[in-house]
């Protein structure tokens, strides 16, 4: 009697990932005017991920597609400048 092996499923292989688009060179500077107190998870979410948790609080960021992705969620509760 002969056992028969159990085979293991192959592993997937990643996706190649997609080139970073190249960057500008811009920059942005993002200031919070607004209190996220009252808003959704998601505001306060994004918030964070700009780096603002504080009124009055600025940031320089890169200009790229996705942060003025997050900058157009909560445009009501910043200010946005461009940096030289």
């Amino acid at each position: 009697m002969s056992e028969a092996k159990a085979k293991k499923p192959a592993a997937k292989k990643a996706a190649p990932k997609k080139a970073a688009k190249a960057a500008s060179g811009k920059m942005l500077k993002v200031t919070q005017i607004g209190s996220p107190i009252g808003r959704g998870q998601q505001q306060l979410g994004t918030l964070k991920g700009l780096g603002l948790n504080k009124l009055h609080r600025s940031k320089l960021l890169q200009d790229s597609p996705e942060v003025r992705g997050m900058i157009r969620a909560v445009q009501h509760l910043v200010v946005v400048e461009e940096a030289a």
